[in-house]
């Protein structure tokens, strides 16, 4: 299966076209969005990203960052595309999804306690799943602030060291684009689309992943 990647859009339309038209002739299997379509909007400024995606007619998947507005989850269900608190399965392959963050100094739309989270992933998780969450684990490289604080969530990353998924999907800290593993779990953040970075994800019969960064 290929995974198209993409976090932190932001709003930015541009740069959803410019990925549309990068993409557009690759083969791949469903394009997962890991939070924050908008700036602090609501459905209106998501919709604008999310129609130039579903022009792709591919299956999209996505969850809320802690940016968007409380109307985008609604819109997200509304279009077939909402994976917060959910499971699907592609291809043989189940994803979990995830949206918002753990609680923050700043007090933005959607943040969840660690508990929350917590119940949430045991509830929708089979063995062997992915994740697509808006929020990277704690103390890994993927939730390095600039200032070097570390802000991730504790409890997924307990969740992944206890149930060692494949591969975890994340984004939320722009600047910790990268990719890291905890024992056998992969994670990547794909980097913010609205500077122009995505991921291309794939994973082969024997559920081995590999990881490109764009």
């Amino acid at each position: 299966m290929r995974i198209i990647a993409i976090t932190d859009i932001h709003g930015n339309e541009n740069k959803v076209k410019w990925l549309v038209e990068k993409i557009k002739d690759e083969k791949f299997d469903v394009l997962l969005i890991a939070g924050d379509i908008t700036h602090f909007k609501g459905r209106n400024s998501a919709e604008k990203s999310l129609k130039y995606l579903l022009e792709l007619k591919k299956p999209v998947y996505a969850v809320m960052g802690n940016c968007d507005g409380r109307d985008v989850l609604d819109l997200l269900e509304e279009l077939g595309t909402n994976l917060h608190d959910k499971r699907i399965e592609i291809n043989g392959i189940g994803i979990v999804g995830f949206g918002g963050s753990n609680i923050t100094p700043f007090s933005t739309i959607w943040e969840f306690h660690d508990d929350e989270i917590w119940e949430s992933l045991n509830k929708n998780y089979r063995d062997g799943d992915i994740l697509l969450m808006h929020v990277p684990p704690y103390k890994t490289k993927v939730d390095r602030t600039f200032t070097g604080l570390h802000v991730g969530s504790k409890a997924l990353r307990k969740f992944i060291e206890e149930r060692q998924p494949p591969l975890v999907i994340c984004g939320h800290i722009h600047e910790a684009r990268g990719i890291d593993e905890i024992r056998r779990t992969l994670i990547v953040n794909p980097g913010p689309l609205f500077r122009g970075h995505y991921a291309v994800i794939d994973i082969n019969e024997g559920k081995k992943v590999s990881i490109t960064l764009y």
